[in-house]
């Protein structure tokens, strides 16, 4: 057992325990986070009236149509593309690519429509919390913002009467977005690049093989040269960077989907037969709809407030446009993205029903992709890489903000953590991480447990907020 395993191991079983609880539902056990998710998704969608259908079309308007000529004076940082931009690179990473045919091989095909019912209904939560995001976000007389879930908890909870319960519910959720940063948003992502490079220059017999360190230092020179200058610079860059890497992706998704196309009719009937099925691969329809559930989450971060902290730093003087922009993301990562990454790996199996045994995740991906095209090994390597960077460039502005909310915003303070966070991208390269990544998993599934409190919470606010909107805006 190396030092991670032994310092982690046992505090990881702890709150792993804690977090995923299991509750026996029709002989199914389903984690009582994973409920607490799927209720708080659901209930954001009836109450705001399927925000997450009629808001659509605004919030293209919002990124896409004319600017506001009067947004430079706005108090913010960004423009809602950017905002966009920001935190689609911190949700659309490596679980696209390999979470989604985790969900399949653990959950059936059926697992894929739970997947897409789970990425609709986050939208409405992240309409809620990006919001809130907006509404109880700090301002400097200097244009800087900072927002989060830590402030609308403590300040939004005080407003109702909260104020001790918000204050706390705030200093935890700021602490477990830093370790969430260091583990998925930052360690996994640089492990996963690193695997994958190795894997295109020869697997064992790669130059690079025994050499994660200096893949860790390159990765960890791209990040630092994009976050050193704060929210601008890396607006900027995933702005440029995410319809790139979106695009790469889909297109070869896309191209093998069509290839498969044969298969398309029969992957759909597995889907809709194993999602309602009570024989269903996995458990059943419980079974298959956590797994899907549960995928989705860790894919788009709804509920679990981390986007939020992009979208807070956008210029706006009405945070319900940042709501509507937020239907979006899930829509982008989860409803498009990882649909089709399902129905790439889904259609595979009608030609290889046991291609998927003794693989992990990303392999099955990759396989699938290259069975149809010879040659895609590299891009997907390649689109796999830009998806691990720009989730380790938005992940250190979470963490950052996080940090910035518990120890204060000066700059030797912001320096202590940016070294730390590069630190441990080079880390993430060159250790076991299994522990180390499983205490990260669950300490973020935890925060949401708060975040959805306060989203319970603060929900008249938003809704009162909107009302205003659109009774201004038609």
């Amino acid at each position: 057992m190396n030092w991670t395993e032994s310092l982690f191991r046992p505090v990881a079983d702890l709150l792993a325990k804690i977090v995923f609880f299991p509750i026996s539902i029709g002989g199914d056990d389903a984690p009582i986070v994973v409920l607490w998710l799927v209720a708080g998704a659901v209930y954001f969608t009836v109450r705001f009236r399927f925000v997450n259908l009629w808001g659509l079309g605004r919030a293209l308007r919002l990124v896409f149509g004319k600017s506001d000529p009067d947004a430079e004076h706005h108090p913010g940082e960004v423009t809602h593309f950017q905002a966009l931009a920001t935190a689609v690179s911190g949700t659309v990473g490596i679980g696209n690519i390999g979470g989604v045919a985790v969900a399949i091989s653990v959950g059936g095909p059926g697992a894929a429509l739970w997947l897409l019912i789970a990425g609709f209904l986050g939208m409405s939560t992240k309409f809620v919390e990006c919001s809130l995001g907006v509404i109880y976000r700090d301002e400097t007389p200097y244009g800087t913002v900072a927002g989060g879930p830590m402030y609308y908890l403590r300040k939004g909870l005080a407003d109702r009467g909260y104020a001790q319960l918000g204050r706390s519910l705030g200093a935890f959720y700021a602490f477990g977005i830093v370790m969430g940063c260091l583990g998925i948003g930052n360690m996994f992502q640089s492990n996963q690049a690193f695997v994958q490079i190795v894997g295109v220059t020869g697997g064992e017999e790669s130059f690079f093989a025994d050499k994660g360190w200096l893949i860790g230092l390159i990765l960890a020179g791209v990040v630092g040269a994009v976050i050193i200058g704060g929210i601008r610079s890396i607006a900027r860059v995933t702005a440029r960077l995410v319809p790139f890497m979106g695009v790469l992706y889909l297109a070869g998704a896309i191209l093998v989907i069509a290839m498969n196309a044969e298969a398309l009719p029969w992957a759909f009937e597995r889907i809709l037969d194993q999602a309602f099925h009570a024989e269903a691969m996995g458990g059943g329809l419980l079974g298959a709809l956590i797994v899907g559930f549960q995928r989705a989450v860790f894919s788009n971060e709804a509920g679990i407030g981390s986007a939020t902290i992009a979208h807070a730093a956008v210029k706006t003087p009405e945070p319900m446009t940042e709501g509507f922009v937020s239907l979006l993301e899930p829509f982008i990562d989860t409803v498009i993205i990882c649909t089709a990454t399902a129905l790439v790996v889904i259609t595979t199996s009608y030609y290889e029903p046991e291609f998927a045994s003794g693989m992990g995740g990303i392999e099955m991906t990759s396989h699938a992709f290259e069975r149809n095209l010879s040659w895609s090994p590299p891009l997907l390597a390649l689109a796999a890489t830009l998806f691990a960077l720009s989730t380790m460039v938005s992940w250190s502005y979470y963490g950052l903000k996080g940090w910035e909310y518990l120890f204060g915003s000066a700059k030797r303070t912001t320096n202590i953590f940016n070294i730390m966070f590069l630190f441990f991208v080079v880390l993430g390269c060159t250790i076991k991480l299994d522990a180390v990544l499983d205490f990260s998993d669950a300490l973020v599934f935890l925060i949401c447990v708060p975040n959805i409190f306060g989203l319970y919470i603060l929900t008249p606010v938003v809704k009162r907020e909107l009302d205003a909107y659109l009774e201004r805006n038609g």
